[in-house]
């Protein structure tokens, strides 16, 4: 019997720019308001990056995700995940800032080095609003998303071990789901796992029903029973790969993070209007969603009470 389907949503990223969309949330208020209306309409899991509210760059400045995550908080109760990725040029000190202090149930954490082509739409527009995101650009083509092993070690060792955070674990590629075996090897991580599949990024696996189908059975095999999967698609691919994934019994992650649009040529007006259409197609397929205190126990969280935010 299939399992209630937990829905990520992914507020705001660092790939997307103010260019691209009027209606990426940009502003603490902008990210608390998103946050809580996405979990309204049925996200368990919020994702969390956060920018600098007078233009929109990515930002790893704890002082800032403080602006929103007490507010987010004290305001539902869904599961709050924060970002180790960060944005491109951040140091991992940089990017450990914020997780370090908050000490949140849930972070991020890319598992392997790579090329990152998130520049293909931005390339595109016919004109950029700041000139932070010419040079973001700029930079793209020649930018590789650091994530060592020695990286990934020291997130584990000073989250994980630390601070008794559990990590959706992204995956760009099946050498990363290879990475993530080695580090369970080294007893650096303890089951359940939560692996997010990520496809359609130029520079790693593409959005293709195949390439799911291989990433599934190879975590399978690697992982056993004590694996939750979960898929997040960029773009055009995001409602039709984790419908997919649903099918197969896994869960789904949308958000403005991943894409901008709800619909052919439509941008997406919130976040909360892509978790709706995610839980329109679920349910109609007679599938449930996961509530947060079922996430909390199928992922072994540490619970809200031991946050510090």
């Amino acid at each position: 019997m299939s399992k209630p389907v937990i829905i990520t949503c992914a507020i705001t990223g660092s790939i997307h720019t103010p260019s691209q969309s009027p209606h990426l949330p940009i502003t603490p208020d902008d990210i608390v308001r998103e946050s809580i209306a996405a979990a309204e309409a049925g996200a368990a899991i919020l994702h969390l990056h956060a920018r600098d509210p007078r233009d929109g760059r990515p930002t790893a400045d704890p002082e800032v995700f403080m602006q929103f995550l007490p507010r987010i908080r004290t305001r539902t109760d869904a599961i709050v995940n924060i970002t180790t990725g960060g944005g491109p040029g951040m140091s991992l000190e940089e990017r450990l800032a914020a997780p370090e202090q908050a000490s949140p149930e849930m972070t991020s954490l890319n598992m392997g080095t790579m090329n990152f082509g998130g520049f293909t739409a931005l390339a595109k527009l016919p004109r950029l609003e700041h000139d932070w995101e010419r040079g973001f650009l700029e930079i793209a083509r020649r930018h590789v998303f650091r994530n060592t092993f020695e990286d990934i070690e020291t997130v584990m060792r000073r989250l994980g071990i630390g601070h008794r955070v559990r990590f959706e674990f992204e995956c760009y590629d099946v050498g990363h789901l290879f990475n993530l075996a080695y580090m369970l090897d080294a007893r650096l991580y303890e089951p359940p796992l939560f692996v997010q599949f990520v496809l359609g990024i130029l520079g790693g696996i593409g959005a293709e029903l195949d390439q799911l189908l291989h990433m599934v059975r190879t975590a399978q095999r690697l992982f056993g029973g004590d694996l939750e999967w979960s898929v997040l698609a960029a773009g055009r691919h995001q409602m039709a790969m984790c419908t997919h994934a649903a099918l197969l019994g896994g869960n789904v992650r949308v958000g403005l993070e991943d894409s901008l649009y709800i619909g052919p040529g439509r941008l997406a007006a919130s976040n909360a209007d892509q978790v709706r259409k995610i839980v329109r197609i679920l349910s109609e397929l007679s599938l449930e969603i996961a509530t947060p205190a079922q996430v909390r126990e199928r992922l072994a969280l540490k619970g809200a009470e031991h946050v510090r935010f």
